[in-house]
């Protein structure tokens, strides 16, 4: 990392304390829960800390037991939470999420309405800090929690952009957290064009931009001025339309048994991200992105399956 920089890469999002069911079925049925951390940036940010990047996540949580636990979980992980709000009046979002057994989305509950997070604000930006890292990921997820959170979204890449830093933006798409669909594909595409790199999955590209293809979908935002548009495209890979390396795509890795594919793009990124700010090629920054991907299916939680810089040397990856 370059010394003027304190941070490989800055996240602003909300964190929630994940509960999942411990047996398959409906989850008004279930008895007992073990409990994980979520949120789309925490995943990411937790997936580029164990690859070794200096990582700050700034947030807003309450000072309940579950807000406690979220911090010390992201601090355990090497995460600089200095710019974390814990807010006794406020309290913090969390989830319940089900288990499956045939590969299929598990069902999800959000109790997130309201939260800590949601209160933040443009004047919760901290440009010096911000400005500290060499990097910016976001996510749609935090613009989609509240108004205030959105207009946080906005000005965090803009500050970014001016600073001359890369961003990287993950639609991420939460159609229920938005009024409607329009106002959802207005502002994700809105904060699209702010990012270098985007990170679209397939469906999520055809909702957002009309296109049919990955070679459509990334056209589309290379023409808003991405420099690079991965388009993820589950067990068949991804592909990618580049300014430096022009289009390619990456084939899957193969996958024994899907357990939760809750988490898996955000995994995805983290290994996209991570290689791109190593000096990588895109095709292998691709192909590490698919393998990360690969092994967050296969375990429980969102976060088990990021794997270490030893690991990652393991595979050569």
């Amino acid at each position: 990392m370059s010394a003027p920089f304190a941070f490989d890469v800055a996240l602003f999002g909300e964190a929630m304390l994940l509960l999942v069911a411990d047996r398959p079925g409906p989850l008004e049925e279930a008895t007992g829960f073990h409990k994980r951390t979520a949120g789309a940036e925490t995943n990411v940010a937790i997936g580029l800390s164990r690859l070794g990047l200096k990582v700050g996540w700034a947030s807003r949580l309450g000072t309940d037991s579950m807000g406690r636990s979220l911090i010390a979980s992201m601090k355990a992980e090497g995460i600089d939470c200095s710019h974390v709000i814990s807010d006794p009046a406020q309290r913090t979002g969390f989830m319940l999420k089900g288990r499956v057994t045939d590969g299929s989305d598990p069902p999800v509950e959000y109790h997130r309405k309201g939260s800590a997070a949601s209160q933040m604000g443009p004047a919760d930006v901290d440009e010096a800090w911000l400005c500290s890292a060499r990097h910016l990921h976001a996510t749609g997820v935090f613009a989609a929690i509240s108004d205030t959170s959105l207009q946080t979204a906005l000005k965090c890449m803009d500050v970014v952009r001016a600073a001359g830093r890369t961003i990287s933006f993950d639609p991420n798409l939460r159609p229920t957290l938005w009024s409607s669909t329009d106002t959802m594909r207005h502002w994700l595409n809105e904060l699209a064009a702010r990012a270098d790199w985007v990170l679209p999955g397939i469906e999520e590209g055809l909702l957002l931009t009309g296109e049919s293809t990955p070679e459509g979908i990334a056209r589309f935002y290379r023409g808003r001025g991405a420099k690079l548009v991965v388009v993820k495209l589950g067990a068949a890979g991804a592909y990618y339309d580049s300014d430096t390396a022009g289009t390619g795509r990456v084939e899957g890795f193969p996958v024994a048994q899907v357990i939760d594919t809750v988490g898996a793009g955000d995994g995805f990124a983290a290994g996209v991200v991570s290689a791109l700010l190593e000096g990588r090629s895109v095709q292998d920054a691709v192909r590490r992105g698919a393998w990360i991907g690969a092994r967050a299916v296969q375990v429980l939680g969102d976060t088990e399956g990021l794997p270490t810089r030893a690991q990652l040397e393991q595979a050569k990856l």
